[in-house]
């Protein structure tokens, strides 16, 4: 029911002065929960609040605040943060560099005209051209990882004049209707059905699929513009593809004519231990995807980059594909910030570090597990342990987050457990960690009265 303009000024200026708290007293504190949980309930989702019952014993815990690569709930409760916000935490939790960079741009303007030039945006498109592989050259600045894949599709059909696309099963590129369409889980597309015409999907790391999924769209006079995937799948799992598969990719693509549309958005900005997962295997795709931690884990921005020659059906038309934020000062400014913390603090390097550092204890610890785990895949500093079902994943998420550590599922494939933290964490923390996982799956085998070995 609406509210007196009175009520509502009312209303606002009491979030407000929740909002300007750095600590509350006992009676706040539980009010505030109280009236988050009420309104998640009433006016944003009930059903999320029955997914934090399922992965958490704590399911009202209310977040705070974070540092470095923590977070704190309202009641002070510290937890070490494993899952990075699935993804968006590369430089860490408010890291001074970014915020100062955010702060100084506040100082000056917050979101742009829409007709003056603004120079964070040019800047950012420099910087990221000179830091990307090969010839990529031309940005689009986006509010999303979703936002860039569908920008990056859009540009894919405008340059070839084709309409298929391929795609990959376990994939995830967004849940707009055109990322949706590129999205592989049915749970996602089915109440949407039909989505866009033109979409096939065969199996992620199987190149052989792709080039006969290639060869029958053009017998059947349905060339194909583009094919997207992950270089390493997130939400689907952490699945990891053979080591030729990208390079074989490569080559198919360039074949038949079909552009190559790497999504970066969660495996990009060091994440697996170079600045680009690409990187690893010495491929250039046509289309880049940026999103996640790309605004530094402080503002949200994406970004499609390819080269001048694709680039050019775009030229006369500049607005033919356009974003009202995309692109704002302060998120370009934060951009910027990360790009500057990633290269001097080297976190791809560091990232590569840890993970030689961790992947291995974690494989030997769940072999120690087998009526509970089933396998670790990743690279980098993007892990995952795969357990024999969903409720076996949750109930080891669930057990860590009562022990201060934070993990998640992913949305895919649930039984698989991300880790995925910062990549300036703490070894210390990492290690910390471990032995949390240690005791979780200790306890899990002595309540289901399993072996060991």
């Amino acid at each position: 029911m609406q509210k007196s303009r009175e009520e509502l000024i009312n209303e606002s200026l009491r979030f407000l002065e929740i909002i300007s708290k750095t600590e509350l007293n006992d009676a706040e504190k539980k009010k505030i929960t109280e009236d988050t949980v009420e309104s998640f309930r009433d006016y944003v989702n009930p059903g999320f609040l029955e997914y934090r019952k399922a992965v958490s014993n704590d399911y009202a815990a209310v977040e705070w605040k974070d540092s470095g690569t923590t977070l704190t709930d309202i009641y002070g409760k510290n937890y070490i943060d494993c899952l990075g916000g699935f993804g968006i935490y590369n430089v860490g939790h408010r890291h001074p560099k970014v915020l100062k960079a955010v702060l100084d741009q506040l100082k000056k303007t917050g979101l742009h005209s829409q007709e003056l030039l603004d120079p964070t945006r040019a800047m950012l498109a420099k910087l990221l051209a000179d830091l990307t592989p090969g010839k990529l050259q031309y940005s689009f600045f986006t509010n999303s990882g979703t936002e860039a894949c569908e920008g990056a599709l859009k540009l894919a059909k405008l340059h070839t004049g084709r309409k298929s696309i391929i795609a990959t099963t376990k994939g995830f590129h967004g849940k707009s209707l055109g990322a949706l369409s590129a999205t592989a889980k049915g749970i996602f597309r089915q109440p949407y059905l039909p989505l866009l015409p033109g979409f096939h999907h065969v199996p992620f790391g199987d190149a052989g699929a792709i080039e006969m999924m290639l060869k029958s769209c053009s017998f059947v006079g349905e060339d194909v513009a583009a094919v997207i995937l992950e270089p390493i799948q997130g939400e689907g799992g952490v699945n990891v593809p053979p080591d030729d598969y990208l390079p074989r990719l490569r080559k198919i693509c360039d074949n038949y004519g079909a552009l190559l549309i790497l999504d970066e958005v969660q495996t990009g900005m060091g994440r697996t231990g170079k600045m680009f997962c690409c990187d690893h295997y010495g491929v250039i795709p046509d289309i880049l995807c940026l999103g996640k931690s790309f605004g530094g884990g402080v503002m949200p921005i994406g970004a499609f980059i390819s080269t001048e020659e694709i680039w050019q059906k775009m030229m006369p038309e500049p607005f033919l594909h356009s974003s009202t934020f995309g692109g704002n000062p302060i998120c370009c400014s934060a951009a910027i910030a990360a790009i500057n913390v990633l290269l001097e603090e080297k976190l791809p390097e560091r990232a590569a570090e840890l993970g030689n550092h961790f992947n291995p204890l974690l494989k030997e610890l769940v072999s120690h597990y087998p009526g509970i785990c089933l396998e670790v895949r990743g690279k980098g500093l993007l892990m995952g342990i795969e357990f024999v079902d969903d409720e076996t994943g949750f109930e080891f998420s669930r057990k860590l987050f009562d022990n201060g550590v934070l993990v998640a599922g992913t949305l895919i494939n649930a039984k698989t457990i991300r880790i995925e933290p910062p990549l300036n964490i703490p070894r210390e923390h990492l290690d910390t960690a471990f032995e949390k996982m240690k005791i979780v799956l200790d306890s899990m085998v002595k309540e289901r009265n399993l072996t060991k070995v």
